[in-house]
């Protein structure tokens, strides 16, 4: 059936506006403060093959449209009016769930004895059992370590809980009330979708919606494709690094070719890392998948804002991810933290297309996605599991753009808690909250000032928690000339006794007058700095983006009693004796690394470990590594190691790691 062009812009208004309802319902019925306020959570419509066809505008997670529901929908079989779906297991799943917190519901949608369509669900828990409160550890090595698994299954059969699994589920998380509440909202949310389905089939007729769903998706590749055409046709290469897996301090790899023709995109990520013995994997099952995908999404929305967001954008890009990477890893590779692996594809993918067309793309964003969680004692026989608050850097700097001060929504959308309910909820007290000065890249055009916030806890016995926490390292990297921001910490007690930089945080044990600082990254700027306009650097001053003595570094601009001194910034700028690089300035502990460890040596390290198991490319790369280093075998939780002085004598390790890579036996014998 063919749909002329206004109707479907009538029912692709209808169809998102039911999608935006389920999330304001799920969100104002919510239990948890991750769900309330953060809105760690998405609503969408799939079609009859679990694509979804329907994805909301203004609410919830904006980046998990290349989901498939399919693969779940698969594993349970037949379904009844009033059954629904649940599951959090990443590989069960077909990658659906990108981690064990992500509980998602999947409900068949019927028109009376026919499934239309169907509706989708998740929320972020608070905790779902495991090793530590809220389920999410860098010291995670197993799936098994990140909660309790559970496999597309019936949550509900034709409309009556299931309360087997809903007593199951009770024994095995940490705070059953709260999450079993947003459960509730998520069924509510569900609900509303049905009625509005409904309603829509009763207006238009059944035969009509069903060929809205594929018109919408047909309509999006479309205008996708067209989007992808002013990509020049070529292939771009472009990688980026985790800093670590935690259990080590070898930097993890994302490596990416990508080819355009025409319109259509394949994304090649052969040369990628292994997987990690730490959650750092994204569980793709080797299909394409959000955390390697999305940000083809934002670049067509850029392009073209009328584009309808939903998977038809991706019909055009295929993707190629190794088997037993860090990208698509085999089970049970732990997943909790795979959001740090996919805002290293991210930037990879930013990056390539950076050097596609320069003029358009920005620089790095801020790359970090850190929830900060606060665990409360227990109190008659529940913990309080609380996200203090959810961290970001800022967004990249563009060609005649500055970067967005402390906002990041590259990847998820999420907001920030209200310091009234944060207080409400923890036994903290906020003593700072803002942007962090001289975090954002140099540039002709300033980077995105990262996020700091600084919190007093008020009760003894606490543990805190910060998963996702990257760029301690390897800062995001400014392009065209803009130079990188810096580096993200986290300080415990700073200013008093004891103070000490706690580096990447596993959990650290917290009493009443600790304090904990956390300084974000901020994004990469773009352009030379020495060409930003000196009146732009005294306003960044005065606001409180960059300090006056870095305005005089960074800048080559003098401001003195509030305004810029025009003939001392002459002669600084004139002084100047070179330009920084003209294409992408890495920071130097990337440089530091890649003066031994370059692209070519470890496409050949990770060539030669392909044919072996996972646990077997792990044991090789670390006796690589400990041999030339035993410093580089140090977990990341503890001592950090500067690969500016690890490194030593480049020729020597580079030597060295040369011998040690052709004595690896080839595992096909």
């Amino acid at each position: 059936m063919m749909l002329d062009s206004v109707l479907l812009e009538i029912l692709r208004n209808k169809v998102t506006s039911v999608t935006e309802e389920m999330g304001i319902t799920l969100q104002r019925t919510g239990r948890t403060l991750y769900v309330k306020e953060t809105a760690d959570f998405g609503t969408a419509l799939a079609d009859l093959n679990g694509k979804f066809f329907a994805w909301p505008l203004d609410i919830g997670i904006s980046g998990f449209v290349d989901l498939d529901c399919g693969p779940t929908i698969s594993a349970v079989g037949e379904l009844s009016a009033g059954d629904v779906i649940i599951t959090n297991h990443p590989y069960a799943s077909g990658g659906l769930c990108t981690h064990t917190p992500d509980l998602n519901l999947v409900r068949p949608y019927f028109y009376e004895d026919r499934i239309v369509s169907y509706g989708w669900t998740f929320v972020h828990s608070a905790d779902v059992g495991g090793k530590v409160p809220s389920s999410v550890s860098p010291t995670n090595s197993e799936a098994y370590q990140e909660g309790l698994l559970i496999p597309p299954m019936k949550i509900v059969r034709k409309g009556n809980f299931n309360e087997d699994l809903i007593t199951l589920y009770r024994h095995n998380v940490r705070t059953p009330d709260l999450n079993i509440g947003d459960i509730k909202a998520m069924l509510a949310a569900l609900d509303v979708g049905q009625t509005r389905v409904t309603e829509i089939i009763e207006q238009y007729g059944f035969d009509v919606f069903l060929a809205a769903q594929e018109a919408l998706i047909n309509y999006a590749a479309a205008k996708a494709r067209t989007a992808f055409r002013q990509i020049p046709d070529g292939a771009y290469e472009f990688w980026d690094y985790l800093d670590d897996d935690a259990f080590t301090q070898i930097p993890v790899r994302v490596r990416l070719r990508m080819e355009v023709n025409d319109g259509l995109i394949h994304l090649d990520y052969t040369g990628t890392d292994p997987q990690t013995m730490g959650p750092f994997n994204v569980v793709t099952m080797g299909r394409s998948h959000p955390w390697v995908t999305l940000r083809l999404l934002s670049y067509v929305i850029s392009r073209d804002p009328t584009c309808p967001v939903n998977s038809g954008v991706f019909r055009n890009v295929t993707v190629d991810l190794p088997h037993g990477s860090v990208l698509n890893p085999e089970f049970p590779a732990a997943s909790g933290i795979r959001m740090a692996a996919g805002v290293r594809s991210y930037d990879a993918v930013n990056g390539a297309l950076s050097k596609a067309l320069p003029d358009f793309m920005p620089a790095a964003p801020g790359g970090n996605s850190i929830p900060v969680v606060l665990v409360e004692p227990l109190n008659g026989g529940q913990q309080s599991v609380t996200v203090v608050q959810f961290l970001v850097g800022g967004l990249g700097a563009r060609k005649g753009h500055d970067g967005v001060d402390g906002r990041d929504p590259s990847f998820s959308n999420m907001a920030n808690n209200p310091i009234e309910t944060i207080e409400a909820e923890a036994s903290v007290l906020v003593l700072d909250y803002g942007v962090r000065a001289d975090s954002g890249g140099p540039g002709e055009w300033r980077g995105g000032a990262g996020q700091k916030i600084k919190f007093k806890v008020l009760l003894d016995g606490c543990q805190l928690l910060a998963r996702g926490l990257e760029r301690l390292r390897f800062p995001p990297w400014g392009a065209a000339g803009g130079r990188s921001s810096t580096v993200t910490r986290f300080i415990l007690n700073e200013g008093l006794a004891g103070e000490r930089d706690l580096g990447k945080i596993d959990m650290v044990s917290l009493d009443a007058g600790d304090t904990v600082t956390a300084y974000l990254s901020g994004a990469g700027g773009y352009g030379d700095p020495f060409s930003r306009d000196p009146e732009s650097v005294r306003k960044d001053v005065t606001l409180g983006f960059v300090t006056a003595s870095r305005a005089e570094i960074d800048y080559g601009v003098v401001i003195k009693v509030g305004e810029v001194d025009e003939s001392a910034t002459e002669t600084l700028r004139a002084g100047r004796t070179s330009p920084r690089p003209v294409d992408f300035d890495y920071g130097e502990e990337r440089e530091a690394w890649e003066s031994v460890f370059d692209d070519e040596r470890m496409v050949a390290l990770n060539r030669a470990l392909v044919g072996y198991a996972p646990a077997q490319r792990q044991r090789i790369r670390k006796k690589i590594f400990g041999s030339i280093d035993k410093r580089l075998l140090v977990p990341a939780t503890e001592k950090r190691h500067d690969f500016r002085n690890v490194m030593g004598d480049g020729d020597d390790i580079a030597g060295s790691f040369d011998q040690l890579l052709s004595a690896i036996p080839d595992a096909t014998t």
